[in-house]
């Protein structure tokens, strides 16, 4: 029943921008906290950034601070990646993800989150 359905990955060259999308269904999305995590192969899946149930708070990861945007649209149930001067690093799979939001927790943490999206991968090219 609970799904996130992600869209907008792909192949970029450095420098480039891609927007990512995560609609979600199932769940009160207006109650949870959503965040973005990559996995470069070889690598542990990573916190990219995080959004409050409201938008009004965000979190980000320092290796992509002032270059990616998190946001949401609670109307649409649906929370966005826009990635600008995407660098050969960035490549990995991206995931959507999402937290009941209880007032504990970071929100910053892999094992906070509930719900999973199938994945995307990025593919930045030098």
């Amino acid at each position: 029943q609970v799904q996130l359905v992600q869209s907008g990955g792909g192949l970029v060259q450095a420098g480039g921008s891609l927007r990512l999308s995560c609609a979600a269904s199932g769940f009160t999305f207006s109650t949870y906290a959503m965040g973005w995590f990559r996995q470069a192969p070889g690598k542990e899946r990573e916190f990219v950034a995080t959004i409050s149930p409201s938008g009004s708070t965000t979190y980000y990861a320092d290796s992509v601070k002032g270059r990616f945007t998190i946001s949401r649209d609670n109307a649409k149930n649906t929370m966005y990646l826009q990635m600008n001067s995407l660098k050969s690093e960035d490549t990995a799979v991206y995931y959507c993800a999402a937290r009941f939001f209880t007032g504990r927790g970071t929100m910053r943490a892999e094992y906070e989150y509930k719900y999973w999206g199938q994945g995307t991968q990025v593919t930045v090219s030098p």
